[in-house]
């Protein structure tokens, strides 16, 4: 919760929670080109597609609580990132990332994965207690519910993954 102050506005946090599902997205996409032919690649296409849905997702709940019909500037408009500075759930720049998981393997991958999805779960169910205004609230419910899936999505590959090595 560190980059979203007590002083944010509904509309602020959700610009902050675009970034790291693009940041997520960016992440997701390096990996699927890591693994190339490997299994895990279609793992992680698919939770890059699912972060381009959450994006669009938290625009338009941007729109409806921000009652603008279009921002075109948006998150840029709302909030400023650091100039060549991209974060994922769980607040950890992307390259730092990357750079962590280059030598690692699929399990590796996996734990980590399955890390930053339960902290972006727990930020958008503590973002929905921050906020009083009912449709920001259910907004944040909302992407919880996408992160929890992501999880449940990651933890059973995992489990696979590890029937296989033993």
């Amino acid at each position: 919760m560190a980059y979203f102050l007590p002083e944010h506005k509904p509309e602020e946090l959700m610009a902050l929670a675009w970034l790291l599902e693009d940041g997520s997205q960016n992440f997701y996409e390096a990996i699927s080109n890591k693994l190339e032919a490997r299994e895990g690649v279609s793992l992680f296409k698919g939770l890059m597609a699912d972060e381009e849905k959450h994006k669009e997702s938290i625009f338009q709940l941007y729109r409806e609580a921000s009652g603008l019909k279009a921002d075109p500037g948006f998150p840029g408009s709302v909030v400023a990132g650091e100039p060549g500075e991209a974060y994922m759930e769980g607040g950890i720049r992307v390259n730092e990332a990357l750079e962590w998981v280059k030598e690692r393997g699929l399990k590796d991958i996996l734990e980590f994965s399955i890390a930053r999805e339960v902290d972006s779960e727990d930020l958008y169910i503590k973002m929905e207690r921050k906020v009083e205004d009912e449709k920001a609230k259910n907004s944040f419910r909302v992407l919880a519910e996408q992160e929890k899936n992501h999880l449940e999505i990651l933890s059973s590959v995992f489990e696979k993954h590890l029937g296989r090595e033993q």
